[in-house]
């Protein structure tokens, strides 16, 4: 147990390094404000640049405790997004529609990795990371993830495909819907269900239509919920394998206390007893805590590294991104 003595000396050797990562958050947010690219790769990218300060000096400590216990309570956060009335309102069968494709794309990512030669650690990373919400489902399952010494680089590879791939589908995806004469719920379903990160899906939604945006919101939003299932499964499957974090030998506890956070939020959110202003401030909360999670993630990973990551990393992503999109236009169109 921490010594209450103790908690003085622990911020002094932590404070460096997480006022670094927020310093680094804010300036990745207000370049994306200033010129509309993703907040988290502006993060990522600005915090891939003072990598040198994760090696040596005071804000190693802090930068480690950024990238992981601020991250991990940045994901309990996103359980206030996560409405049970709102996401009912759009029916079983869409609703095991979004389920189908957020399974199926996982699976697709683990096998489909596993033929490229990357192990299904990478695929089920990039997989999850695809089908449910992006940069903060890579965070989630990389923090459950066996550890090893490419474990940064593949969430930093991970964080930036699944970004940048989702840029471009909020400009093209659109495109996309009218082309296919889809009407606006099928369209928001689409976009909700294809596109990887939130502010992309909402830029996306509502570049069509207000009605489209609020289908694709609450779309996107099943996704997000699908984040507690999959960690705990994947949970229970590396505790029953080997139940050790690689490198270290030691296990971690069954579920992630993160996790529990997560649901635990989300289920006073959907009872109705969480108000209105504190679910705004929490989710607020939540995304500086990830932008500033990510900036962390970005220092500790050094440029070059990213160039060992092959060419076969580059085509499972994209092959997963064509994946769900081809898997939601095959499924709506049945419908």
């Amino acid at each position: 147990m921490i010594m209450l003595s103790a908690l003085p000396a622990m911020a002094r050797s932590l404070l460096p390094g997480i006022l670094v990562a927020a310093v680094v958050a804010l300036a990745a947010r207000f370049l994306a404000d200033q010129y509309g690219a993703p907040a988290m790769l502006m993060a990522l990218l600005l915090g891939m640049s003072f990598a040198f300060l994760s090696e040596d000096g005071r804000c190693v400590e802090g930068i480690a405790f950024t990238a992981r216990t601020l991250l991990r309570l940045g994901v309990a956060l996103l359980g206030a997004r996560i409405s049970l009335e709102a996401l009912a309102t759009l029916g079983p069968p869409i609703i095991g529609l979004i389920v189908l494709g957020v399974l199926a794309t996982i699976v697709f990512g683990v096998l489909a990795s596993r033929l490229l030669g990357r192990g299904w650690r990478f695929g089920l990373l990039t997989g999850g990371s695809v089908a449910i919400c992006g940069a903060s489902a890579a965070m989630a399952l990389a923090s459950v993830l066996p550890r090893s010494e490419r474990s940064e680089r593949d969430l930093v590879f991970t964080v930036l495909g699944v970004t940048v791939l989702s840029t471009i589908a909020m400009v093209l995806y659109p495109l996309l819907t009218g082309w296919m004469e889809l009407g606006p719920q099928a369209s928001g379903v689409f976009l909700g269900g294809t596109i990887h990160d939130v502010a992309q899906v909402v830029g996306a939604g509502y570049t069509v239509s207000d009605p489209t945006g609020d289908t694709a919101t609450l779309v996107k939003l099943i996704r997000v919920a699908m984040l507690a299932p999959v960690v705990v499964a994947l949970t229970l499957v590396v505790k029953r394998g080997s139940g050790a974090v690689e490198g270290t030998g030691k296990r971690g506890p069954l579920v992630p206390f993160f996790l529990i956070g997560f649901v635990a939020i989300a289920a006073v959110n959907s009872a109705g007893y969480l108000p209105a202003q504190a679910a705004v401030w929490m989710g607020e909360a939540s995304k500086w805590l990830l932008l500033t999670a990510m900036a962390a993630v970005g220092m500790k990973t050094a440029l070059r590294s990213m160039l060992d990551v092959g060419h076969q990393a580059i085509i499972l992503i994209l092959a997963e991104t064509v994946f769900i999109a081809v898997l939601f236009v095959g499924i709506l169109s049945l419908l």
